[in-house]
Parts: structure tokens; sequence; C-alpha cells
């Protein structure tokens, strides 16, 4: 009875989050792309990516004996609140997980202007924030030159950037994902059902410029990707 009632005010909590959302409130666009025309558009960026676009999808390929993910990305001008939608599809076993990177390409305070990002896999979903957290500049420094040189409190620190939310997923089938950043937290669904929400001071970063897909390694699919502005645009200097 306590696992049922548990159950209950997670899924209320969780619901309760998603419904703060003002209808509406994502009514900018920034980029869509429904890979109709069997290439990458002028927009699109990439690093060390041996993605294609055919048969109507994005097709999300690692270089073999690549030392990072395949990265396919769209830089505009910094919002803070976005919405990123996008239809994914794991074909097979090989296909691990992909990531949706949230960054800005001008911020020094974090590798690579890491901000923030979503994390999916055949199992379930991580949200992390990357600005105050795994991506800090001090930290990645520290942690790139000796993996064993933090300390207790630093581990402790890093534990709470991130949360895993359990959300299994049906190899071959076609799903839906949308993230929701909005000041200080970032909520996702999956076929229109709630997996989570996060907060974390990071995430309220107010100029977030590129938006990836990052692809570990092979054997993802994408479609009808689509970026999208929260609230009104911000003023002219």
């Amino acid at each position: 009875m306590k696992r049922i009632a548990s159950l209950i005010v997670a899924t209320l909590t969780s619901a309760a989050a998603f419904a703060a959302e003002p209808a509406g409130y994502y009514s900018r666009p920034i980029f869509s792309d429904d890979f109709s025309s069997n290439a990458f558009g002028p927009r699109w960026g990439h690093y060390k990516s041996g993605s294609v676009v055919k048969d109507g999808m994005l097709v999300g390929i690692t270089p073999e004996n690549s030392d990072h993910s395949a990265v396919d990305s769209i830089k505009f001008p910094g919002e803070r609140d976005l919405e990123v939608s996008v239809k994914f599809r794991f074909t097979s076993d090989k296909a691990k997980s992909f990531n949706v990177w949230f960054d800005d390409h001008t911020y020094k305070g974090s590798h690579a202007g890491h901000i923030c990002s979503v994390t999916v896999n055949p199992k379930s979903v991580t949200v992390a924030d990357a600005k105050t957290g795994n991506f800090e500049k001090a930290l990645y420094t520290k942690r790139k030159a000796d993996p064993k040189s933090l300390s207790d409190a630093e581990k402790a620190m890093l534990a709470t950037k991130t949360k895993n939310f359990p959300s299994p997923l049906t190899l071959q089938d076609w799903h839906t994902l949308v993230i929701h950043t909005k000041g200080d937290s970032v909520s996702v669904t999956i076929d229109g059902k709630a997996v989570g929400t996060f907060k974390s001071e990071g995430i309220t970063h107010g100029t977030k410029s590129l938006v990836s897909l990052t692809t570990n390694p092979v054997d993802v699919h994408y479609d009808d990707f689509s970026i999208k502005a929260g609230g009104t645009a911000p003023a002219k200097p």
C-alpha cells in the first residue's frame, strides 16, 4: 500500500510540474527540420560526425574509431527557455543512447560551453546540469587530469547535478521526445507522458545558443526535429 501511495504522489507531483507551464509559452519558432530534403540544410553544424540524412530521417552515425560521439547541431541567438522536440527510434542494441545538449557556444566557464543535457537510452532518461556539474571548467580539468583527484565533497556535490528517471522504450518503434527548459528546471516527456523534472541552478543560464543531437554510437534515427523559444523575445540593445 505504501508503494502504491508513493507512486501516486510521484505521479501527481510530476503532473503538477508540467501543468505549471502556461499554454502557448513556447511559441517562437527557432528551427525545424523534417529531413524530407534528404540532405542536411546549411544551418546544421557537425563535430566528428558521420551522420547522414536519407529516407526522410537523420541517421546518427559515429565514425568507427572516433574519440568522440557524433554531434549534429544548430546555432541560434541565445535564449533562456527552450522547447526541443524530436522523434527518435533505436534500431538495434548497438544504439546505446543519444543526448540532447543545450550549450552556449560563447561561454567559457564550462567545457565546450555545456549548460545542460538530456540523455535517453532504451531504459531510462538522465537530466544533467553540466554548467555547475561535471563540465564546470575547473572540475572538468581536474577530472580529466586525474579522475581520482576529486574530493569526497566534490563527488557529493556532483551527485546532486544529475537525476535519472526510469523510462523503458521498445526498439524499432518511433517515440517522441519533448524537452522544456524553463528557469532552473528541465522537464521531459516521451510520447506525451511525463518522464520527470529536474531543477538545478546552472540550467537557468540565460543564453543557450546551441542545441545538438549526440549519437552514442550508431543506429539512432531522428525525425521532425524542432526548437522553439519560450516567453517574449529579449529586448534588443
